[in-house]
């Protein structure tokens, strides 16, 4: 479809027809994203970053209820490096143990080599 550029302050702009923006479910206020390339103008609406899709999903599983939650899946002991073997782990202490003895910038080993001394 056709739109006319026309001047918009200092800057020129075009008009969407209603049925461009229905298509892709703008409306005022929506943000698009535009593409120059060499033999156009593209505008596109913008893509969601694995959080907000992520995001939108729990939100829509919290929408639907928990009988309609998707099945846990036993994919089998750990192994290799996804063995994690240390005291929070085993659950001899908790998160909150962990942030309160070790101090900002120091972890694992050296944290706790620094406190024996």
């Amino acid at each position: 479809m056709k739109v006319k550029v026309a001047k918009w302050g200092n800057s020129l702009g075009v008009r969407l027809p209603r049925s461009a923006i229905e298509t892709v479910g703008a409306k005022e206020g929506s943000e698009l994203d535009l593409t120059v390339e060499r033999d156009g103008l593209y505008l596109r609406q913008p893509r969601q970053t694995s959080a907000e899709l992520l995001a939108e999903m729990v939100a829509e599983m919290k929408r639907l209820g928990p009988e309609n939650a998707p099945d846990t899946v036993d994919w089998g002991p750990d192994r290799g490096s996804e063995i994690i073997d240390d005291e929070y782990s085993r659950g001899e202490i908790t998160l909150e143990d962990l942030l309160k003895s070790k101090p900002a910038g120091k972890r694992g080993a050296s944290a706790r080599a620094d406190r024996r001394r």
